[in-house]
C-alpha cells in the first residue's frame, strides 16, 4: 500500500487493494479534481472566491438558470428577460457585465468566442449535472478562454459514481413553469467502467407577455477509472426556443398596458389594430463534446489533458415594420422591378452557424512540503458564419430564393494561452504566490455587414486584428494562528474587444476604433474559520484603462452596447459570515459596499444649429453598478425538515454613464433613467426521508418574492444633452427612451425529487 497526494494538498490517499463503493467514490472524485485544480483557487490562493458544492446547488436548483442559483453570492446581481429566472438571464459581478466574466466547464471555455457572452438559455438544466462551482471575484487566477474582468466562474461537471442510481426530479409552478429531469448511473462495471447521464425538459410561459421558453437538454458521460487514471468522454447539449422579451417596456407602457407588457413582435395589421407576430422567437441548438484524461504520474505529479468541440446552429426571427428595401438587397430578387414601394413590412431571420474546438492541458506538482506549481494552457479555434435571410415581404408576390442572403460574413478567432503558477511556503504559515500568463488572440472577419453608409452602400465587415497580452499576478497569504488567514494580491489583466464592440461602431457617425482593456486589480483580504463561525472580509480596488462599460443603449439586435471609457475604477469592501448558534440553525450573510466611477466623462451635446460638441460632466457613476448589495439567509433543519428564508437588497442603479438620473420631457416632467432599489424575499420549505428501495425522497416548495415586491432587474436607456445657459442637462429631444425589465410578483415552485 502506498500514499498518493491529493492535488489540493488536503489529504493523502491510501491506494491499493479493493475499496468499498463509498471509498471508490471518494478516490475517483479526488482524481477527477485534476480537471480543475490548475484553474481553481484554494485556501492558500490570495484571491476572493466563493464555492458551491453539489448539495448547495441542489438546494436551489428547481429549474431556474445558473445565474439565479448564484444570486446569493457576494457582489452578484442577476437579471431575467422573462421575469422568472428562466430563459434569457444574465449575471453581473462587482458591476461588470456578463461579457467580462470568464466561464469554463472542466477547464474548457464556455463563453462565445466572438461576443464573450455565455447564453445560459443554451444550457438548460446544466446545474443538474454540475458537481461544484467556484466563483472567483476580480481577475482571479489564470484560466482558459476569455479574459476575466469581473469574475471567473469555474464549473465542474458530475463525478462518475461508483454506485448505480436512478433519480427523477419534477418541478411545477406559476406561469406554466415546469421541469422534468431523469438522472442515472450504471455505477462501476468490470471494476473500472461507468456510464452516467441526464435528460431534461424545462418550459415556462414567463411572467412577461408571450415570454415563453422551451428548453430540452441532455448530459452523458462514459469513463474508465482505476487508482491513478480517469479517462472520460463527456457530451451535453441544449436546444431552446424562446420568445423575444429583450426590448423591455417603458414605465408609461407599463402604466397603460400593465407590467407584463412586451413590445417585442408588435406591429399594426391592415385594419390599424395592434398585433403581435407569433414567431418572434430565438431558436438555437448547441452541442458539446469533451474528452478528458486525468492522471496521477507519481507521488508529486498529476496531469490533465482534454480535447473539446462545440457546434452551434440557430437563428432568431423578427417582424420589422417600414424597412428600407435596399438594405435587404431587394433589387436582386426576381420581380423586384415591378414592386413600387421602397419601404415595406417584412419578416427576417438572423442566422449563425459556428464551430469551436481546441485542447487544454495542465501539469500539476505538489511536494507535500509547501511547494506546489501548475503549468497549463490551451489552444482554441472558432469558425463562425453569420448571415441574414428574408422569410417574407408584405405585399411582395415573388419567390425569395432559399439561399438568398442580404448580408453574409465569416469570423475566425484563434485564442492561445499558456500560464505558470507557483505557490511556495517561504517560511512557516507564510506563502508566496506567482501566476504568469501569456495570451495571444487572432481575430479575422470578412464579408458584408448589416450596416449602410451615408451613400446607401453596404459596409463591408473587414477586420484583421492580433493581440498579445501578458497577465502577471502576485500575492501572499499568512496564517498567524489556526483558523486565521490574511492575504494580499495584485493582478494585471487584458481583454480584447468583442464582435459587437466592432460591429456597433459601424453605425456611428463618429467612429472610434475599439481598444483592448487593461485592469490593475488589488485585493486585500482576511478569512476566519471556526467550528460554528466563519467570516471573511475583502477589499478590492480595480483600476481600468479603456474599460468597456455598458452605455445603457441597445443595438439593432437587442444586445447591450458597450464603449471604452478611458479612465474608470471599481473599489469596495466585501464581507461574508456564517454562524451556527444552535443545532440545526444556520445564518449566512454577505454584503458589498462599492464605489464604481468613470473619471472625466464626456457626453455629446446637441447645439442649437444641430451640430454636436462634447461636454465634460466630471466623475460619474458607472452603469448597472449598485453601491450596495446585501444577501441574508436563515435556514433551519430538523429530522429531515428544512426551511430557508432568502433576502436580497440591491441599491439603485444608473442605466447610463452620464451621471444623470433622468431626462426632461417637453411637458417639463422627468423620466427616470434609474433601476430602483430592490428588496426581495424567498421562502423554501422541504422534507426529505427514506423508505423501501428509495434512497431519498424530497418534497418541497419555494415561494419567490414572498412580499410581492414590484421591481425591475434590468433596463435600457438613451438620452440627449444640451447646454442650457452653461448648464448641461439631459432631455428627450424626440428619441430618448428608458425601458425596464419587470420581474414577477409573488410566485411559487413545488418540487419532488426521488432517488433510487
Amino acid at each position: 500500500m502506498r500514499k498518493r497526494l491529493l492535488p489540493l494538498g488536503a489529504a493523502f490517499l491510501m491506494l491499493g487493494g479493493y475499496a468499498s463503493a463509498q471509498d471508490q467514490d471518494s478516490l475517483f472524485m479526488d482524481i477527477e479534481e485534476v480537471q480543475v485544480i490548475s484553474t481553481r483557487a484554494n485556501s492558500k490562493t490570495p484571491v476572493a472566491y466563493s464555492h458551491m458544492e453539489k448539495e448547495q446547488i441542489e438546494e436551489v436548483n428547481h429549474g431556474k438558470d445558473i445565474p439565479t442559483i448564484l444570486n446569493m453570492l457576494p457582489s452578484v446581481t442577476t437579471s431575467s428577460d422573462a421575469g422568472t429566472g428562466i430563459g434569457y438571464t444574465g449575471i453581473h459581478v462587482r458591476g461588470t457585465d456578463p461579457t467580462r466574466i470568464n466561464v469554463t466547464a472542466n477547464g474548457i471555455p464556455l463563453n462565445d468566442a466572438e461576443s464573450s457572452q455565455l447564453y445560459w438559455v443554451n444550457l438548460g438544466d446544466f446545474a443538474s449535472s454540475v458537481q461544484s462551482m467556484q466563483l472567483q471575484r476580480g481577475v482571479g487566477t489564470s484560466t482558459n478562454g476569455a479574459g476575466a474582468f469581473g469574475a471567473t466562474l469555474n464549473l465542474k461537471t458530475d463525478n462518475l459514481s461508483a454506485e448505480p442510481y436512478v433519480g427523477v426530479d419534477l418541478s411545477g409552478g406559476s406561469y406554466g413553469t415546469h421541469k422534468e429531469t431523469v438522472r442515472f448511473s450504471t455505477g462501476l462495471f468490470g471494476k473500472h467502467w461507468g456510464i452516467q447521464g441526464r435528460l431534461s425538459n424545462i418550459g415556462s410561459d414567463g411572467y412577461i407577455d408571450r415570454a415563453s421558453t422551451k428548453l430540452n437538454s441532455y448530459f452523458l458521460q462514459a469513463g474508465y477509472m482505476d487508482d491513478n487514471t480517469v479517462v472520460k468522454f463527456v457530451t451535453f447539449n441544449g436546444w431552446e426556443k424562446t420568445y423575444h422579451a429583450w426590448d423591455y417596456a417603458s414605465k408609461q407602457d407599463m402604466k397603460t398596458y400593465g407590467r407584463k407588457f412586451n413590445p417585442s413582435g408588435m406591429y399594426f395589421d391592415q385594419n390599424g389594430d395592434t398585433a403581435f407576430y407569433k414567431n418572434q422567437t430565438d431558436n438555437y441548438h448547441q452541442q458539446h463534446y469533451q474528452l478528458h484524461w486525468n492522471q496521477y504520474l507519481t507521488n508529486f505529479w498529476s496531469l490533465n489533458a482534454a480535447l473539446h468541440y462545440t457546434h452551434g446552429d440557430g437563428y432568431y426571427e423578427q417582424y420589422k415594420e417600414g424597412q428600407k428595401l435596399y438594405k435587404y438587397m431587394f433589387s436582386q430578387l426576381p420581380g423586384s422591378e415591378t414592386f413600387q414601394m421602397s419601404k415595406a413590412n417584412l419578416v427576417r431571420q438572423k442566422r449563425m452557424r459556428n464551430d469551436f474546438y481546441g485542447a487544454v492541458a495542465s501539469l500539476n506538482f505538489d511536494n507535500r512540503s509547501g511547494l506546489s506549481a501548475n503549468i497549463g494552457g490551451g489552444w482554441n479555434r472558432y469558425d463562425g458564419d453569420h448571415f441574414g435571410k428574408l422569410v417574407n415581404i408584405v405585399g411582395y408576390d415573388g419567390v425569395i430564393p432559399r439561399g438568398f442572403r442580404y448580408y453574409d460574413n465569416d469570423a475566425k478567432k484563434t485564442d492561445f494561452n499558456v500560464y505558470g503558477k507557483l505557490n511556495y511556503e517561504l517560511f512557516r504559515n507564510f506563502n508566496a504566490f506567482v501566476d504568469l500568463q501569456y495570451r495571444h488572440v487572432g481575430l479575422k472577419m470578412d464579408g458584408t455587414s448589416q450596416e449602410y453608409d451615408d451613400l446607401d452602400k453596404q459596409v463591408p465587415f473587414d477586420l484583421n486584428r492580433k493581440y498579445d497580452f501578458f497577465n502577471p499576478k502576485f500575492g501572499i497569504t499568512y496564517s498567524p494562528a489556526k483558523g486565521h488567514t490574511a492575504y494580499a494580491s495584485y493582478a494585471i489583466a487584458h481583454k480584447e474587444p468583442t464582435r459587437n464592440d466592432f460591429e456597433d461602431m459601424m453605425s456611428e457617425t463618429d467612429q472610434v476604433d475599439p481598444k483592448a482593456e487593461r485592469l490593475n486589480d488589488l485585493e486585500l483580504g482576511y478569512r476566519f474559520q471556526a467550528r460554528k463561525f466563519t467570516a471573511s472580509a475583502n477589499f478590492f480596488f480595480m483600476d481600468y484603462d479603456n474599460q468597456f462599460v455598458l452605455t445603457g443603449a441597445q443595438d439593432s439586435n437587442g444586445e447591450m452596447v458597450a464603449r471604452n471609457i478611458k479612465d474608470s475604477y471599481r473599489m469596495g469592501v466585501e464581507l461574508a459570515a456564517t454562524w451556527q448558534p444552535l443545532k440545526g440553525f444556520t445564518w449566512d450573510a454577505n454584503a458589498t459596499w462599492s464605489k464604481n466611477r468613470a473619471k472625466n466623462m464626456n457626453v455629446t451635446v446637441i447645439n442649437e444649429d444641430w451640430s454636436q460638441s462634447y461636454a465634460n460632466v466630471g466623475t460619474t457613476h458607472l452603469a448597472y453598478s449598485p453601491d450596495f448589495i446585501l444577501n441574508n439567509k436563515f435556514s433551519y433543519e430538523w429530522k429531515g425538515l428544512k426551511a430557508s428564508l432568502f433576502t436580497k437588497y440591491i441599491s439603485e442603479q444608473y442605466m447610463t454613464n452620464s451621471g444623470f438620473k433622468g431626462y426632461l420631457e417637453e411637458d417639463g416632467s422627468t423620466t427616470s433613467a434609474m433601476i430602483d432599489k430592490i428588496f426581495t424575499t424567498d421562502l423554501d420549505v422541504n422534507y426529505s426521508f427514506k423508505f423501501g428501495c428509495v434512497k431519498r425522497l424530497t418534497v418541497g416548495a419555494t415561494v419567490y418574492n414572498l412580499f410581492n415586491e414590484k421591481y425591475e432587474s434590468n433596463g435600457s436607456c438613451s438620452m440627449n444633452f444640451r447646454n442650457n445657459n452653461g448648464k448641461i442637462e439631459a432631455y428627450n429631444g424626440g428619441w430618448a427612451w428608458a425601458t425596464f425589465s419587470a420581474q414577477a410578483p409573488t410566485h411559487f415552485m413545488a418540487y419532488l425529487s426521488i432517488n433510487f
